[in-house]
């Protein structure tokens, strides 16, 4: 049952002042639920096309009346109208987002264009060979996104920028670092990145200091816009994501921003102007400091987020960013086509070969089965065509053997295997002087990733009834939180939606300020914002504590990197040497030094230096369960 009252306003909905005081909202008739939710639909659905077109003052309008519809004051809305209110609301930002980036849009040169299927477009990319990998993998467990269908992993990297999904649900942009032979437990980079959307495909710059990526739930105009971070060095943030406007981004789906490492060339993707499960991967010319422009008229603007490639080519390569590792000639040519023939003739040569296998167990099987006849036809008709192909097989090998001696008395030498590859390579778009080159799949990859230590108070959690703290104060040293809402007086039960502890403090002007959980360390409270946000929340956001006393995140981050505390698991022995099934489990936790002392005629063993308490504190458990009892955290340093 709901309880309202009458002209309440509480998180800004408003209540319907036709409802008496402690009403139940239930025992309503719906006549007083009059909301037009089917004509909302339909404007909303006009203001959609209108958006697509670029034609974002229309779109602003027609999502307007749409809204004003469902917001009749002189009613309630029920539960499917507040959800059509809150996607209405969300569309009609994306068209006040378009109407203001108008008026920066810049023109770049086309250079290239054309349209692949979505599940694959990325291997047309110059970038690495081999080097994505399938999902699920290690880092990305989860398959199924339209678009994300691999990993971005080359040989020999040391660390991983990449996307998956986060405990709620939503894509995120993660990073990994190789420690010897273990990559380091996957940390969100920063809270500036992620949003109620999903966070897709980050790309460094070639200097490394500026990171690319898809989003959809941040300032856009619609569907993944593209976006660029800059890292500062001395701080290790990131700068607030910037939408790198019309025309790279869109009210479609805009995604993998790429610069080539010659400085040439621009490449991304979109599936503006595609049919379905297809993208147009687009090259444009490199622009550093791009010109930007306003752009009133909504035709011109469609016309230049067509990005039309230029009719004159005399400003580009003749070839493509990735060129062809054998030059290309008619002895060349004549000798891949030898090579395919051969590749073919083996493969029908398998085929029949197993064909024949099949058969002759279904002979063996059931030999007298009214299909024996049939059956026995098929195998004589197989074993003789097989002498045939064999007969081809060798006429072809021979064929390709007078080839490869003529290339020896002439001087050439060559690579089969480059050959055959390259053969292997699909390759489009010559006609337009740039040549799109697929590059091979990664195999899938093998990674010892360390288990991510939660390491944040276990108290914070999603319950189906979320529960107010007991306690409201903060405790000493650096602590975060999550701020979800600000109210004029107390919050319910409900309105927490879940959350445990949620935490509240009472303002100088009677006003109530409401946060969630008590996290130690900015991964930690990091980690959980996107799942305060899925709850409805959408404005959370990170704050800060030191001793008890409110300071900025970056103070915070500051003094949770100087801060020096470190801890010692120490473990009494009754012999010389640990247990080989204690020593498992140390090293299933932490990788750090046994030290073995004497003291007061005890064998002491201490494993540090350990850098949080919640490692220390696990490391003491796993050592306990394995039968040894005598096991101490001592904390060491400030």
């Amino acid at each position: 049952m709901t309880i309202l009252t009458a002209g309440l306003s509480v998180c800004g909905v408003l209540t319907c002042p036709h409802v008496a005081a402690g009403q139940d909202v239930d025992s309503l008739d719906v006549r007083m639920r009059p909301a037009d939710t089917e004509s909302a639909l339909r404007l909303s659905g006009e203001a959609d096309s209108l958006r697509l077109e670029y034609r974002f003052s229309d779109a602003l309008q027609r999502y307007s009346e749409a809204v004003a519809l469902l917001r009749d004051t002189s009613c309630l809305l029920s539960r499917s109208d507040s959800a059509v209110l809150e996607m209405i609301e969300t569309r009609r930002l994306m068209a006040e987002n378009g109407l203001a980036m108008k008026d920066y849009v810049s023109s770049p040169e086309v250079v290239a264009r054309h349209t692949f299927s979505s599940k694959d477009f990325y291997l047309y990319y110059p970038m690495k060979d081999k080097s994505w990998r399938p999902v699920p993998n290690q880092l990305d467990s989860i398959q199924g996104h339209e678009y994300v269908n691999a990993t971005y992993i080359p040989d020999g990297v040391s660390d991983i920028y990449f996307s998956a999904v986060d405990p709620g649900g939503a894509r995120n942009i993660y990073h990994t670092v190789l420690n010897d032979t273990i990559w380091s437990a996957p940390v969100l980079l920063d809270e500036s990145l992620t949003s109620s959307g999903d966070e897709i495909f980050p790309v460094f710059s070639v200097d490394g200091r500026t990171l690319y990526f898809s989003s959809s739930g941040l300032y856009g105009s619609g569907g993944y816009d593209l976006y660029k971070t800059v890292r500062d060095p001395s701080s290790g943030t990131w700068s607030v994501p910037e939408n790198l406007g019309f025309p790279y981004s869109s009210p479609y789906d805009d995604l993998l921003y790429y610069n080539t490492p010659d400085g040439k060339y621009t490449i991304f993707a979109s599936d503006r102007g595609c049919s379905g499960d297809s993208v147009t991967v687009y090259v444009l010319e490199y622009d550093s400091m791009p010109v930007r422009h306003s752009v009133d008229d909504p035709e011109e603007l469609e016309r230049i987020a067509a990005l039309v490639p230029s009719d004159d080519p005399s400003g580009m390569d003749t070839g493509s960013p990735v060129r062809d590792e054998v030059e290309e000639s008619p002895d060349i040519a004549r000798y891949r086509a030898k090579m395919e023939e051969i590749r073919i003739i083996r493969d029908s040569i398998a085929a029949y070969g197993q064909a024949l296998e099949e058969y002759r167990a279904r002979l063996a099987e059931d030999p007298d089965s009214g299909e024996k006849e049939a059956v026995t036809r098929e195998i004589l008709k197989r074993e003789g065509r097989l002498p045939v192909l064999q007969d081809s097989l060798e006429r072809a090998s021979a064929s390709l053997q007078k080839i490869e001696m003529e290339f020896l008395f002439s001087g050439v030498v060559i690579d089969p295997d480059k050959v055959m590859a390259q053969a292997d390579r699909e390759m489009v778009g010559a006609s337009a002087n740039y040549v799109f080159s697929r590059l091979s799949p990664g195999e899938p990859v093998e990674m010892k990733v360390a288990r991510p230590d939660p390491g944040f108070d276990y108290s914070f959690m999603i319950l189906p009834e979320g529960r107010f703290a007991e306690d409201n104060e903060i405790p000493d040293g650096i602590v975060y939180q999550i701020q979800i809402f600000l109210l004029s007086r107390p919050a319910t039960v409900s309105q927490i939606k879940g959350l445990s502890p949620v935490f509240h403090e009472k303002t100088s002007n009677g006003n109530y300020i409401y946060r969630a959980g008590l996290f130690r360390t900015y991964n930690d409270v990091l980690s959980s914002l996107n799942k305060v946000k899925k709850l409805g929340f959408k404005s959370a956001f990170i704050v800060a504590f030191n001793d008890g006393r409110q300071v900025s995140v970056q103070q915070a981050r500051t003094a949770e990197a100087s801060v020096k505390s470190a801890y010692q698991v120490r473990i009494v022995s009754s012999g010389d040497s640990l247990p080989e099934l204690t020593i498992t489990a140390i090293r299933q936790v932490t990788d750090r030094d046994i030290a073995r002392v004497s003291e007061d005629g005890r064998t002491v063993f201490i494993v540090g230096p350990i850098e949080d308490e919640v490692t220390a504190n696990k490391l003491e458990s796993m050592v306990r369960i394995t039968g040894v009892e005598d096991t101490e955290v001592v904390k060491i340093g400030n």
